[in-house]
């Protein structure tokens, strides 16, 4: 079990992820079953740790404003819902008593779950036209950097009230409609010709 003084003495050596709930974050720029080495992690984390990264995060939606040099970016990361079985984990009285600290983290590892968020969508207006560009690298750590501060962000970007019973289900909102479904006889609601 972590306390506090070793968070901070692990704080002073890792910039990213010191707390399990950081790490889960930052494991989504750094994945372990990655054999080659990103050349953009080093450029990521120098703009996250320069505050590069301005994040608004709105629910399961985390929208950031990445400036790098003289140039701006605009990344958008749309987090997966948690399940339903972790949600009802969470609600147990073995987990609710706790804060969303290490003690629980670990809890729910043992008990099989795994309550790191992972992300479902991923847009970001660079010219990259990679998923994980520079913009959104550097908005992960910002954001990794963010929950090492407050790990209930972890669970909060997931969409789990815990003193709600229900349960959150799978469900999936559209962030783009294909033209082919627009019906352009009614698209500005002109009368047909």
């Amino acid at each position: 079990m972590n306390s506090i003084p070793a968070q901070r003495e692990r704080a002073a050596t890792v910039e990213f992820g010191y707390t399990p709930w950081g790490m889960d974050v930052v494991r989504l720029a750094e994945p372990v079953t990655v054999t080659v080495a990103n050349k953009l992690l080093p450029r990521a984390r120098s703009i996250a740790r320069n505050g590069g990264v301005l994040l608004t995060i709105e629910g399961r939606l985390v929208r950031s404003t990445v400036h790098r040099g003289s140039e701006a970016s605009v990344s958008h990361l749309e987090f997966a819902r948690m399940t339903s079985e972790l949600a009802d984990a969470l609600r147990q009285p073995l987990c609710a008593d706790r804060v969303s600290d290490d003690q629980l983290h670990a809890v729910l590892v043992r008990a099989g779950f795994c309550p790191a968020p992972t992300i479902a969508n991923v847009d970001c207006s660079c010219a990259a036209r990679t998923p994980m560009c520079v913009h959104v690298l550097a908005t992960i750590y910002a954001l990794a950097q963010q929950i090492d501060n407050a790990p209930q962000l972890a669970l909060d970007i997931q969409s789990v009230d815990l003193a709600s019973s229900d349960t959150p289900g799978d469900v999936v909102v559209a962030t783009w409609v294909p033209l082919r479904e627009i019906a352009v006889d009614t698209f500005y609601d002109l009368p047909p010709v």
